[in-house]
């Protein structure tokens, strides 16, 4: 395990250009007040589409109501285009972006007693990569941009300019009011040829882990958004947890190195995901107390010496289970809660929160069995109906 601290190279170059972008953006006044990084957050994912829509508004609402207290939503995803007006060179590509007034948009969930966390998907970024082929992986074999299963997809994460672009947008973000930046793909490719794939340091300096350039990414991103208050949180795979080399290497996410630079590390714990027998498992998918609980004790175990929250993505979709519903997502939250974690975010691709919404009631009645029920932001709307009153 890498867990190193220091970075040679690069680093005192590259963090002094990022820092100086933090004078690029006004804070937007009155649209954040301070949070510990402690805070139990109980979350649901949104599309940048969702988010800007009247509908999207509607799920929020009844999420609150039912005793949820957080929202993520997408800045910028996998797919690349940038949900709300970043005002950024590399960004400009929407004239009518999908989150048409971002601080408008965070005021309104937190006046509806919502914490605002904003997802970057980091280094995967297809657009990017079409509009701008030159900060893309290369191909050894054609020399143009490699293609993860036959699709252009990834940026360079060994490239200056990419990780400077990510630090901007999410300065662009902190800048709209949001409570906690997220940080999603922070990891090299893993699928597809990889050994195709060529990457920028590899020419002049070939032995340098992959874990360097992930952990400089994300130290450099902390130093930048220090200024504005605002909550780090990063996405790592929930397998990182069984700390296997192969992992480690391919993806260069080193847990214990990540851990010092942000706030919450959130691990996507999604029974369905493991494959293999996993652990003995024939069918992981149908395992959901297992997976959770150990990959929250591995995790607790292996961050324990950094002060980092644990806050885990759980399955909140139907995708190679045959048991999801209400009473598989209180399995998840009850374990999650047992191995003391920051809470939890429920991640449905859809935006369809049927077995959650099902499950909150009896959560909520359930007391500290699944969560302590704290609200970060008070509802000031006067059209919501709150949940602080309803729990025993």
């Amino acid at each position: 395990m890498i867990g190193s601290r220091c970075f040679r190279l690069w680093a005192a170059v590259s963090c002094a250009a990022t820092l100086s972008l933090t004078g690029l953006f006004a804070q937007a006044p009155g649209a954040r007040h301070p949070t510990p990084r402690n805070l139990e957050i109980r979350a649901i994912y949104f599309t940048g589409l969702m988010a800007g829509s009247p509908h999207g508004r509607q799920i929020a609402t009844t999420w609150r109501a039912e005793g949820g207290n957080a929202v993520v939503f997408d800045v910028k995803d996998a797919d690349g285009p940038v949900s709300f007006n970043a005002n950024l060179p590399l960004a400009s590509h929407l004239k009518h972006p999908d989150i048409k007034d971002l601080p408008e948009w965070v005021t309104w969930l937190h006046r509806n007693g919502l914490y605002a966390i904003a997802r970057i998907a980091v280094f995967k970024d297809q657009r990017l990569v079409h509009d701008h082929p030159e900060l893309a992986v290369r191909s050894r074999s054609t020399g143009g941009v490699w293609l993860e299963n036959g699709k252009p997809a990834w940026t360079d994460p060994s490239l200056p300019a990419v990780q400077t672009y990510n630090i901007q947008l999410a300065l662009a973000a902190a800048a709209g009011g949001v409570d906690e930046i997220q940080f999603d793909y922070i990891r090299f490719p893993v699928d597809g040829n990889q050994k195709d794939a060529r990457f920028s340091y590899q020419a002049t300096h070939p032995q340098t882990p992959r874990a360097d350039f992930i952990s400089n990414f994300l130290y450099k991103a902390q130093q930048a958004l220090k200024p504005s208050g605002v909550h780090i949180s990063i996405d790592v795979y929930g397998v990182m947890a069984w700390a296997r080399a192969v992992d480690l290497n391919a993806t260069g996410q080193d847990v214990v190195s990540l851990a010092y630079y942000c706030d919450v590390m959130c691990p996507m714990i999604y029974p369905s995901h493991f494959f293999g027998d996993f652990d003995g498992y024939k069918d992981p998918g149908d395992a959901p107390e297992h997976f959770i609980q150990v990959g929250m004790e591995r995790f607790n175990a292996i961050t324990q010496d950094t002060g980092v929250i644990i806050r885990p993505w759980l399955q909140a979709f139907r995708w190679r289970t045959s048991t999801f519903g209400p009473d598989y997502v209180k399995i998840q939250v009850a374990t999650e809660r047992a191995q003391h974690g920051g809470g939890f975010m429920l991640w449905n691709a859809n935006n369809v929160y049927t077995a959650p919404n099902e499950a909150m009631p009896a959560m909520m009645a359930g007391g500290s069995k699944y969560f302590a029920g704290g609200f970060p932001y008070a509802v000031t709307a006067p059209s919501v109906t709150t949940a602080e009153n309803a729990r025993p």
